[in-house]
């Protein structure tokens, strides 16, 4: 096994303070390194950073930076430079190391710079070092070895910190044991060849929506979880579970993905997605321009196949079922007059006069020949399509749909007519109503499932 020369190469031990936990949304406020060698600090880069933005009172109240205190620091793009070449030529130690990292990354894709670095995750060291124990954050590994922080969630307190957790382990565990866990912390995983291994250290553990993408940016697969990290990382098991799986891999050379609020925001961005770029390994969830539903019509008093443009109305008629394709729906409906011993001829699935077919082997009640009225054959076929009632909008135009992510930020998914018109964090910034989009089935069926489970009255907010 080649092993890393940790005691010829310098450490930096990092941490950082930021506005939130959202490293593609929110800022740096705090760097502070320790750079090691042979086990002793020989230099250091300390700073406060003006992130551009407001720090929420919850996270003053946590790490004690304030607005005040930020206010004439220098912005992160003023020392972006210094810091990169300080760092450089030492392994990044950090706990949690995937959050800094993470922060880094996103502070430099927003300069144009690709950030990249050797690190060493403590978490994951201690993970491994200390598999008996279930807790591992770095204020349960100071308590447990009796290691003193004298201001917990300050940068260069916590490096500190992190410091004196890392001496105590180089007393207890030998130095090959720990070089030899670290190694393996550099090793890539069974990545697709073409994929740049440092997205991954990105992902965030959040709710929202990824993208495989092939040469040219060509759209591959889209998916969607409440862990995007978890979900992705998945895909990479090196037993691939199908074919198709190995497919994607060997053409995957991009991966993009979109934060959401919640799993509501996820489930609505894939379904539009998935449409807008029609990615060759989705198979559910694909364009339905063909979509047909049973629609009765009150006052003639039939039942007549209608396109997407009779779904989800406000008037009177009702609808009933999303097929695609005319074949598909009379299936159904032939389905259901069988079931149900319904006349075929009343609904249209069968022509000439007199008694049908299906009445002659005793399927059908006989409203084709008087010996059931039509009022009571009318009464048992909408009882029976029933179960694929699509229902009216109830409101007389637009709603927001309210999403509050774990830090409690909503977000108003703005919906007419069960169509779906995109996402905002503030309901000034909606547009105006506008035409809506085309009917769309998978949106419906994920808002009225939203709509049935929603307990709040209060996270449905009609505009118009």
């Amino acid at each position: 096994m080649s092993h890393l020369p940790l005691a010829d190469t310098p450490l930096t031990f990092l941490d950082l303070e930021t506005t939130g936990t959202r490293a593609t949304r929110d800022r740096i406020t705090e760097i502070a390194a320790l750079r090691v060698l042979d086990g002793n600090v020989v230099d250091r880069f300390v700073t406060l950073v003006d992130p551009g933005v407001l720090i929420p009172p919850s996270i003053t109240a946590l790490t004690g930076i304030s607005n005040e205190m930020v206010q004439g620091q220098p912005a992160f793009e003023t020392i972006a430079d210094e810091f990169y070449r300080w760092i450089d030529g030492s392994i990044l130690v950090a706990h949690n190391a995937r959050f800094d990292i993470s922060f880094l990354r996103n502070e430099y894709r927003r300069l144009g710079v690709r950030f990249g670095a050797r690190v060493i995750c403590t978490l994951r060291l201690s993970r491994q070092l200390e598999p008996d124990h279930y807790h591992h954050s770095l204020g349960e590994l100071l308590r447990r070895h009796d290691l003193l922080s004298a201001s917990r969630h300050r940068a260069l307190s916590d490096t500190k910190a992190l410091l004196s957790l890392w001496q105590h382990w180089s007393r207890y565990h030998a130095a090959e044991k720990i070089e030899s866990l670290a190694v393996g912390q550099f090793r890539n995983r069974s990545l697709p060849a073409h994929l740049d291994p440092h997205l991954l250290d990105e992902l965030p553990t959040r709710p929202g929506v990824y993208l495989f993408l092939g040469q040219d940016r060509m759209p591959l697969y889209i998916g969607k979880s409440v862990n995007l990290r978890s979900r992705v990382l998945s895909h990479f098991n090196s037993d691939y579970r199908n074919d198709r799986e190995m497919k994607i891999m060997r053409q995957l050379h991009h991966l993009e993905w979109h934060e959401t609020a919640g799993d509501l925001g996820a489930q609505l961005l894939e379904a539009r997605l998935i449409k807008q770029l029609s990615p060759i390994y989705n198979r559910k969830l694909r364009r339905q321009s063909t979509l047909k539903t049973w629609c009765w019509r009150q006052s003639a008093g039939r039942l007549e196949l209608a396109g997407p443009e009779a779904l989800g109305s406000t008037e009177e008629d009702m609808t009933f079922g999303m097929f695609r394709s005319r074949g598909e729906a009379t299936r159904a409906l032939r389905q259901i007059a069988e079931e149900h011993r319904l006349c075929p001829r009343i609904l249209g699935l069968e022509s000439g006069r007199g008694r049908c077919f299906s009445h002659q082997l005793g399927r059908c009640r006989g409203a084709c020949c008087g010996e059931e009225s039509i009022t009571s054959h009318t009464e048992r076929l909408l009882a029976a399509l029933e179960k694929l009632r699509i229902h009216h909008w109830p409101w007389p135009g637009r709603v927001a749909f309210r999403e509050c992510d774990d830090q409690g930020i909503a977000t108003y998914h703005l919906v007419d007519q069960w169509r779906y018109l995109g996402s905002v964090t503030h309901l000034m910034d909606a547009p105006e109503r506008k035409k809506p989009t085309a009917f769309d089935a998978d949106t419906y069926r994920i808002l009225h499932r939203f709509m049935t489970e929603c307990n709040n009255s209060n996270d449905i907010i009609v505009l118009d």
